[in-house]
């Protein structure tokens, strides 16, 4: 009959565990979302967005097809839209379009990055 772990010893196989799971939740796995793609060619560039092209969207609501006209008029790859009190990366992508908005989902401002 196989002896049964010491308290010390499950609480460190609970530990373990734990740990290995926050490191493997932690791990990069590729966006299914389709206007997230990966970040741009960092030696050509290509990717960049162009975030003067969409000033004009400022004032009009975030709805699906304003944010998709957004992307396209700045030749972003990607978008986040951001509303009051959400919590955003800091991780600067030169090919994505950051839309903030207000608590009526309208557009404040419009950055790349």
């Amino acid at each position: 009959m196989p002896a049964t772990p010491s308290p010390s010893r499950r609480i460190a196989l609970a530990t373990a565990t734990a740990l290995l799971s926050s490191l493997a939740a932690c791990s990069s796995q590729p966006s299914s979302d389709p206007i997230a793609p990966p970040m741009a060619d960092p030696v050509t560039g290509k990717g960049s967005c162009n975030a003067d092209a969409v000033k004009s969207w400022v004032g009009r609501t975030a709805d699906e097809d304003s944010v998709r006209q957004a992307v396209a008029a700045a030749g972003a790859k990607g978008v986040r839209v951001i509303k009051p009190g959400m919590a955003v990366t800091m991780d600067f992508r030169a090919d994505r379009l950051n839309l903030e908005v207000d608590a009526a989902n309208v557009i404040t401002s419009a950055r790349c990055g």
